[in-house]
């Protein structure tokens, strides 16, 4: 594999970049996150404001100007080609009971839109609450029980369009 980098800023523009040209530039650390660059004689001053590690995801400022980088390595860029989604999650269409138990509360009802980690019920088990939460955003197709239910394990609670 190919020591190249694929850079696509703010989601629209794309730049192929060796490890090279990355040793090559003219980059000075100022503070943590924070560097002054010099391209073509001309000075940057850059920082890096937010981090997300797993999706490879950056958010830098550059002269008062904020960007959203996402870099790609080979391997990345290998598993795109052959058309397989990196960090691709199951699409959770149901929510059912882990373990028997009562339902409590229900936050959510039929059609409402919810987001991700927003509560949707409450179930009581071994004397203990456990909080449902949102694993997606979505609508909600079907509630399949009521508040104060039994139910076993395994049964379908909430069903997402």
């Amino acid at each position: 594999m190919s020591n190249a980098y694929k850079l696509t800023v703010n989601g629209t523009t794309t730049f192929d970049v060796t490890h090279e040209e990355l040793s090559q530039l003219d980059a000075i650390s100022t503070a943590p996150d924070n560097y002054h660059i010099l391209k073509d004689n001309k000075p940057f001053k850059a920082a890096i404001t937010q981090t997300n590690f797993l999706a490879k995801q950056y958010t830098v400022t550059v002269n008062n100007n904020t960007y959203t980088v996402h870099i790609a390595n080979a391997l990345d860029q290998l598993i795109t080609a052959m058309g397989f989604e990196i960090g691709a999650a199951k699409q959770v269409n149901e929510i059912k009971a882990p373990i028997p138990g009562l339902i409590l509360e229900i936050n959510v009802t039929v059609g409402q839109e919810v987001q991700e980690n927003d509560t949707l019920l409450v179930l009581e088990a071994m004397k203990m609450e456990n909080t449902f939460h949102s694993p997606r955003a979505g609508v909600i197709k079907s509630i399949a029980v009521s508040k104060g239910d039994a139910v076993d394990k395994g049964q379908l609670l909430i069903e997402f369009e």
